[in-house]
């Protein structure tokens, strides 16, 4: 995927004129343009919305439209203290509303006539993404944000707009579900 760092004007009214160069500073990092900043962010946003979502497909749309609404907002970036921390909370809201789009809908289905088959309950996968399919997105993300990506806990409630004990609490609860998935004692 590959996005123009020219926007033009019509696309977006508070937007630098075109062909404009926006610099950014953020934490030692400065992006010139929109291109320098999602070659930087694009790989690291797709690994981690494949990791809470489990599926490519999705991981790629959510990343798309995180990247259009920061490049909607990219005249406006040099307000945002945090330029990476915003596209991670954006994608992961979009991450969270397509879940509960999902949820609304399997509701709505009607279910008649399903039978129950304890044996498939019973199967115990090996597989890491089988196992994190069974956490929710919310443990997911705190695990991601935590764990892989090294957010401390009150980065990651920023991120993802929740308080930093309920990411605690989050991550915590994931850690102990994919125990009990693994078949491993808590220690």
């Amino acid at each position: 995927m590959r996005l123009s760092g020219r926007v033009p004007r019509s696309i977006h009214g508070a937007m630098r004129a075109e062909g404009e160069v926006v610099q950014v500073a953020v934490a030692g990092s400065t992006w010139a343009s929109f291109d320098a900043f999602f070659e930087a962010e694009h790989e690291r946003l797709f690994k981690a919305l494949y990791f809470v979502t489990g599926n490519r497909q999705d991981a790629e749309e959510i990343m798309q439209d995180a990247f259009l609404t920061m490049w909607e907002r990219w005249g406006d970036v040099t307000s945002i203290a945090d330029p990476t921390g915003y596209l991670f909370r954006v994608a992961l809201n979009g991450s969270r509303m397509r879940w509960r789009r999902a949820e609304t809908a399997k509701r709505k289905l009607s279910l008649v006539g399903r039978d129950h088959d304890p044996f498939t309950d019973a199967e115990v996968r090996v597989d890491v993404q089988a196992m994190l399919r069974g956490l929710s997105p919310r443990q997911r993300a705190a695990l991601l944000l935590t764990d892989l990506m090294g957010y401390p806990s009150e980065e990651a409630a920023r991120i993802m707009g929740i308080r930093a004990s309920t990411v605690r609490a989050l991550a915590t609860q994931g850690r102990q579900q994919l125990r009990a998935t693994e078949g491993v004692p808590d220690a």
